[in-house]
Parts: structure tokens; sequence; C-alpha cells
């Protein structure tokens, strides 16, 4: 078994996470359960920093919080020194009722709406990152109408594409995000926003893909920046003061992913950026990045229950647990692969192999094709490992099933951060029928 951070199998053979048994967690909370290991985030986001600080450049590294969002889990990055991405009015909303400081957030989306972007000047948020000409219009417009400047930056798409699934590469010249490069609406755009009272112009933005695992895709977008940035010095005396170099950065689901350590990122990018501006006689700008899936990924851990066994002779072994696309999208949205244990069975070996089924009503809803394991009884406890990213954020009531809880464990202790969803909660926002009224 691979362990993640602080996970180890205990003396009675269960998994522990933080000094916790899993078994302890799944009889107190119920199954399924997301469970975060906390000292995992915390290395991790010190790991960052520390790159940066031993090059003694200016940086900033940003929560990517779309990967899982919650109150608590934006106060321990807050607690950490973290910036934060939020990308939709949701997320500001959770920033500012869990008391971050508004002036380490940046605002994200290729469609934000009007009423999110009064939000977020309203709110004094530190950055935004325009994403196109509409936005950048109406942003203007309302920093103007209210008086009020506004740091942005621009997202450009640099025409370079990281070696991810295909769903989930954004970097590329077709994509839904930012300034396209290749047409030159990016020399427009720097051009607009250089000249706007109400907008100050930082720099720019640029993010390759997710699940990357090497260190070229980012050189070769520095590159075109920088290709860039001579331009825009010579065009409109503009040099950008931020390179937001974004996220992507990988990490370990199964056996054959092979992700760097997360400083060798962070270094390989400072070398290329310090070369450039040394290079061209440009000041070294700010560099910040924007890791969500690499600080809290591998850290999360569901619990679940299992259920109902299917054998087809000479075919497959079908194991049912009591959740699935309704708490894991990503199987069934991008064939993402997940390893797991029986939790309270750790050490027992694996003699068969079994494809562990959702709960839900699709026959999509497969969590794991093939995974080794113990023979299993009913009510096992089976641990699906590196669920913290885009699962809870991802979660559904598809079939009116409720969302797990999620409890952060370290030291020894578990803290509740979400309760589990109730039937009432889910009929909660219904209204009855309004039968017409016959006269």
């Amino acid at each position: 078994m691979y362990t993640h951070g602080t996970s180890q199998i205990n003396k009675q053979g269960h998994l522990e996470i933080g000094g916790v048994n899993t078994v302890d967690l799944a009889n107190k909370y119920g199954t399924p359960l997301f469970v975060y290991d906390v000292a995992l985030i915390r290395e991790r986001a010190i790991q960052f920093q520390e790159a940066f600080k031993s090059e003694n450049v200016p940086f900033q590294v940003a929560y990517a919080s779309k990967a899982f969002s919650c109150m608590a889990m934006f106060q321990l990055a807050d607690e950490l020194g973290l910036s934060l991405d939020v990308v939709s009015g949701g997320e500001l909303y959770t920033a500012i009722e869990a008391g971050f400081p508004m002036e380490r957030v940046h605002f994200h989306g290729n469609n934000k709406s009007l009423a999110e972007l009064e939000m977020a000047v309203e709110a004094g948020i530190g950055c935004i990152v325009v994403d196109n000409f509409y936005e950048l219009s109406e942003l203007s417009r309302i920093c103007k109408e209210r008086e009020h400047t506004m740091d942005i930056l621009l997202r450009i798409t640099p025409g370079v594409e990281a070696h991810t699934h295909e769903y989930i590469s954004t970097g590329q010249e077709d994509s839904k995000f930012g300034f396209d490069l290749i047409s030159g609406q990016v020399h427009e755009a720097v051009q607009l926003a250089h000249n706007d009272a109400f907008l100050k112009l930082l720099g720019v933005h640029s993010h390759i893909g997710s699940q990357i695992f090497e260190t070229t895709g980012f050189v070769m977008a520095v590159e075109k920046m920088f290709e860039l940035i001579m331009e825009w010095k010579e065009r409109f005396h503009f040099t950008p003061t931020v390179l937001n170099l974004g996220g992507g950065f990988g990490i370990r689901y199964i056996e054959g992913d092979t992700p760097l350590p997360v400083g060798d990122y962070v270094i390989k990018m400072i070398e290329v950026v310090k070369a450039k501006a040394a290079d061209l006689n440009l000041e070294m700008p700010e560099i910040w990045i924007e890791p969500g899936r690499s600080l809290v990924g591998d850290a999360g851990t569901t619990l679940y229950s299992i259920g109902s066994h299917k054998h087809i002779p000479n075919v497959r072994d079908y194991l049912s647990v009591d959740g699935g696309m309704s708490d894991n999208l990503r199987p069934a949205l991008y064939q993402a692969e997940y390893e797991g244990v029986l939790a309270n069975r750790a050490n027992d070996e694996a003699t068969e192999t079994f494809s562990i089924a959702g709960k839900c009503c699709e026959s999509g809803d497969m969590l794991i094709w093939d995974l080794p394991l113990p023979k299993a009884n009913h009510e096992d406890i089976l641990a699906v490992f590196c669920t913290g990213a885009y699962g809870y954020a991802m979660a559904n009531n598809y079939n009116r099933i409720p969302r797990p809880a999620v409890v952060f464990v370290e030291d020894g202790e578990a803290f509740e951060v979400i309760k589990r969803e109730r039937y009432e909660d889910l009929i909660r926002l219904d209204l009855p029928l309004a039968k017409k009224v016959v006269k």
C-alpha cells in the first residue's frame, strides 16, 4: 500500500490518518466521509513557499480554491500565509465569511457576472484576472462609477499545451479561457488596460493545463511571455511587474504517476524567469502560482461502507459502496483512476480483484475498475486515496443523495468542517405545486 502524508497502518491493522483511526471516523461521522490530512497540506504549502524563499524572489502562492472550498479550508490557507484564487461569487462569499484577507484574493473566471464583478470591487479584493474584452470594459465601468482603482492581470492563452487529458487542458490556442495570442487580441487588451484610469495592469496570467509531471511546458510558456513583454515595452511602454504562471502541478494518484517534488517546479520557473529578465535587461517580476490539487489532492481520502457484491462468473466481481459519482465525479467525467484499501483490514492479503461501483442509477458510476483487495465483507470500510481535489468540490445531489461530511485530522484529533447533508436539506429550497385556482 502506498501511503500519503501521515497515513499508516496501526497495530489493529486499521488505516490511520493524522494519528486518527479511520474506522473510528467512519463509526462517528458515517460514510461516505472525506478525511483531510492537515499536516500534508501544511507541508506542501511550506515546500512551495520555501522554494521561492531559497531563490530570494518576490512571490505569491495562491490556493486554487476550486479544488476544495469551505470556510475551514480558507482559514487554514490564511494561517499558512497563502493567497486565495476564487472563480465565483460563491467562493468569494465563502472567503468573506471565513474572514480571509481580501487583499490576498484573486478572482478568476471566463464569464464573471456583473454582480460578481461588483461584489469583488466592493469587497476590495487584491486582484481580478481579466479574461475577455467584455469583462475588461464592464470592470472599467464599475470601477469608474465607484471611483475605485482595481489591480488586474490579463489571462492569455500562450499556445502551449501540457500533456494532460484533453478536457482539463486550458493553455492551448483553442481555449475558452483568456486573450488569444495568435490573433493579436492580447496586444489590444494590454493597450486598453494600460491606458485605463481605473485599472492598474500588473501583468499577465497563464495556465497551461493540469496534472503536469514535467517543467517543459512552464519553460515554454515563460519564453512566450517574455517575447510579448519586449513587444509591449516597445509599443506601449509597459513592463509587467507580475507574472502569474498558474498551477497544474501533478500528484500521484496511482502507480506509474511520476510527479516532481513541488519545489522542483518552482525552482525551474524561477530559473527561466531570472534568465529571461537578465537577458532582456528587465527587472525581475514578482512570480505568482496557483496550486490547488497539489495542496489538497493527496491529502484527501474518502471512506465508504461496502454494500452489495455481484459475482459474474468468468467476467467480473462488483463491490458496491454507499457513494460514487455523487461524491466523486472524476472517474465518470474523465476516467480518473484511484487506488484504495480496506481501512479496517489494511494488513490482509489482497487475494481477489473487485470493481468498485457507486450507488447512483448510472452504469457509468464506477469508482475503480480493477482493485486488488482481500475477500470483502458487507460493511467493510473502503478507503479511496487522493480524493481531496475536485471530489467534494464537484459533489452533487444526483438521485437526491445527500453530500458527505468532511473532517480535518491532525495530531490525533479530528475536526468536522462540513456537516453531512440530511434529507431535510435536500428539499429545503423546494416549493410545492401551486395548484390553479378554479373560479
